[in-house]
């Protein structure tokens, strides 16, 4: 075979071997969900004590202590005796989607090294025009299907942007800190807690503002599957 008609062998064939790649990641990336997903799905209730530190311009807002109670499928609450500055997203938005696959479409996106190992960026594509959820990209180690960092993207709030670290509950894809970072163009800010930004530093040029805050959670002592009352979440 002539260099020439190798060369157009290769231009004939390379459309089929890139058609071929994408479903070949099209299965990766469903492959990795139902990993992810089987590995979250161990903990089927859980308590935990947590410490919330936010870091948001132009708010003065000590840490305070919560307890997070959870419970399948999606039960999230909260409980202390503050206010709790969080995002909406995080919590509950990833764990609904990777635990309710009909609900959206995985592809494969990328590929990047972190210090934890090889990961794949996953993005997850709602089905349901309805969702909150516009685009979420998460980035899933391989070998341990543990996500350590995921991008959320919604109609009401903006993106946020959340890392993830763990510790001897990983079995269980449960962190032991996660860190959210939020846009404070779209971050809503907890009515208890808008009072204060009213009185705080009016003559501050806004456009010298920090355009992101971040939220450090810390988490502690889990009782994990050792049951959790439907009450907690109705009260």
């Amino acid at each position: 075979m002539t260099t020439i008609s190798r060369i157009l062998l290769f231009v004939l064939l390379l459309p089929l071997a890139v058609d071929a790649s994408t479903v070949l990641r099209a299965d990766d990336a469903q492959d990795l969900v139902r990993r992810v997903t089987g590995v979250l799905t161990k903990a089927r209730d859980y308590r935990v004590e947590t410490t919330i530190t936010p870091k948001v311009p132009m708010i003065n807002v000590q840490p305070i202590q919560a307890t997070l109670y959870f419970k399948q499928k999606d039960k999230f609450r909260f409980v202390t005796p503050g206010i709790a500055v969080l995002p909406k997203q995080g919590f509950s938005d990833i764990s609904r989607l990777l635990t309710n696959t009909d609900m959206f479409t995985a592809i494969t996106t990328g590929q990047e090294k972190l210090k934890t190992g090889d990961a794949a960026v996953i993005t997850l594509l709602p089905k349901i025009d309805s969702m909150d959820v516009v685009v979420a990209k998460l980035w899933v180690d391989v070998k341990s299907a543990l996500v350590h960092k995921a991008q959320i993207t919604t109609k009401s709030s903006g993106t946020v942007a959340i890392d993830y670290t763990y510790g001897t509950e990983a079995a269980y894809g449960l962190p032991r800190r996660v860190v959210f970072t939020v846009d404070m163009k779209k971050f809503k800010i907890p009515k208890g807690v808008a009072t204060d930004l009213n009185r705080k530093n009016k003559e501050k040029d806004d456009k010298k503002q920090a355009s992101t805050g971040t939220i450090t959670v810390d988490f502690r002592d889990y009782r994990i599957n050792k049951g959790v009352d439907d009450a907690v979440f109705t009260k």
